[in-house]
C-alpha cells in the first residue's frame, strides 16, 4: 500500500514506467511481426503481402511507443507551454508516419493495379501518370489538413480561400476540366482501350492509338492521325469493333448467274473461307442467299477474321479466292448485258418501195 502511495505521489516514476510497458509491449510486437507475420508473408506467392507488411511495420511499432507517451503525459499536468506541445508535438510525429506509410501502400495499390489497366490498354501513359500524381496529392493534402487540426489552427479561411480558388480554376479551364473528366469517364465505362477498332458517330473509322488527358487519337487506315476532345467523345455514339472479343465478322457478297447449282455455290464459297487462315473457325462461316437481282443470284459469305484491322484484306482475299474457285467449278459471275436493235427508218422505207 505504501509503495502503491509512493508511486502515485511520484508522477515521473510513475510516467516512466508506463512508457517502459509501452516499450516493452512494442518491441514484443516488433518479434511478432518480424518473426511470425513475415514468415507467413514469405511462403505465399503473392508479393504483395510482404510489401504491406514491410511499409506498416514501422508506423504500427511507433504508435505503439507514442500511445505509451501520450498516456504518461495524461497522467499529470504539465507546465506550460509543454502541456500544449508535447502531446500535439507526438500526434504530429505518428501522423506523419501514417501518412508516409499511406502513401508508400497507395503507390503500390496504384502501380499494381494502374500498370496492369495500362498493360491492357486500358488507360494512356500520361492520364496514368495525372491519376496518380491527382491520388497521391489528395492524400498528401488530406494529411496537412489533420495536421493542422492537431494543432488547432483554423481552417475557415483557408477552406473559403480555397474555395474562391477552386472557382476562378473551373471557370479558366472549364474545357479542359470537360475533356479531363470525360477521359475520366471514358477509362471508368471501359468504353474502348488502346489497340481496338472504334467507329465515330462522324463515320471515322480506327484504332485507338492513344487515351490522353485532353483527347484520345484515332489512326485511320490511311495512317491518318484523327484527334477527338475527350468531353466530346463522352457523349457521342461509339461503335467498338473490337469489343467484346476480338474478332470481327465481315460479310463478302457475290453475284452468280442464274441457272447456277446454288448448293454447288454454297458449298464453293464455304471451301474458300475455310481455305484462309486468318478467318475464324469459330463461329464456323455461313452462306446466306440475300435476293434476285436483274442479273444475278446475290449470295453473302459471312466469317470472323481474327482481328478488325484485317476486314478489308480479308475481303479482297476472298473474293479473289472466290473468283478463281468459281472460275474452276464452271460456275459463271454475271455482268449485266443489253440487247440493242437498231432501227432504220429510211432503208425500211427504201424497201417497201423497191
Amino acid at each position: 500500500m505504501n509503495q502503491f502511495t509512493v508511486l502515485q505521489d511520484n508522477i515521473l516514476l510513475e510516467r516512466l514506467i508506463i512508457i517502459l510497458v509501452y516499450s516493452v509491449l512494442a518491441k514484443g510486437l516488433d518479434l511478432f511481426i518480424d518473426r511470425f507475420l513475415r514468415r507467413i508473408a514469405s511462403k505465399t506467392k503473392i508479393k504483395l503481402d510482404d510489401k504491406l507488411i514491410k511499409y506498416l511495420h514501422v508506423p504500427i511499432i511507433w504508435t505503439v511507443f507514442g500511445f505509451g507517451l501520450l498516456h504518461a503525459l495524461s497522467v499529470g499536468p504539465l507546465s506550460d507551454p509543454w502541456q500544449l506541445i508535447l502531446p500535439q508535438a507526438i500526434q504530429s510525429i505518428l501522423l506523419i508516419l501514417w501518412i508516409t506509410a499511406v502513401i508508400r501502400i497507395f503507390n503500390l495499390m496504384v502501380d499494381e493495379y494502374i500498370s496492369s489497366a495500362r498493360q491492357k490498354g486500358k488507360i494512356g501513359k500520361d492520364i496514368f501518370m495525372l491519376l496518380k500524381n491527382v491520388l497521391r496529392v489528395v492524400v498528401i493534402i488530406a494529411g496537412l489538413l489533420w495536421l493542422l487540426s492537431i494543432w488547432q489552427i483554423n481552417l475557415t479561411p483557408l477552406f473559403a480561400s480555397a474555395g474562391i480558388a477552386g472557382i476562378a480554376v473551373a471557370l479558366a479551364a472549364k474545357d479542359t476540366l470537360a475533356n479531363f473528366f470525360g477521359g475520366i469517364s471514358i477509362f471508368m465505362d471501359n468504353t474502348y482501350k488502346v489497340g481496338e477498332y472504334i467507329i465515330l458517330d462522324t463515320g471515322e473509322r480506327g484504332e485507338v492509338v492513344e487515351i490522353g488527358i485532353r483527347s484520345t487519337r484515332i489512326k485511320t487506315r490511311d495512317d491518318v492521325i484523327v484527334t477527338i476532345p475527350n468531353s466530346i467523345i463522352a457523349n457521342s455514339k461509339i461503335i467498338n469493333e473490337s469489343a467484346p472479343i476480338p474478332r470481327f465478322r465481315i460479310r463478302v457478297p457475290v453475284g452468280v448467274a442464274y441457272g447456277s447449282d446454288l448448293e454447288k455455290v454454297e458449298e464453293v464459297l464455304l471451301a474458300v473461307a475455310d481455305a484462309n487462315s486468318n478467318i475464324e473457325k469459330l463461329p464456323e462461316p455461313r452462306v446466306r442467299l440475300r435476293v434476285f437481282a436483274d442479273s444475278s443470284v446475290n449470295f453473302e459469305l459471312l466469317c470472323w477474321v481474327k482481328d478488325p484491322r484485317d476486314k478489308g484484306l480479308e475481303v479482297h482475299n476472298l473474293l479473289k479466292a472466290a473468283y478463281s474457285a468459281f472460275a474452276e467449278q464452271s460456275i459463271t459471275i454475271p455482268f449485266p448485258q443489253r440487247d440493242v436493235h437498231i432501227s432504220n427508218p429510211s432503208a425500211d422505207s427504201f424497201r417497201e418501195a423497191g
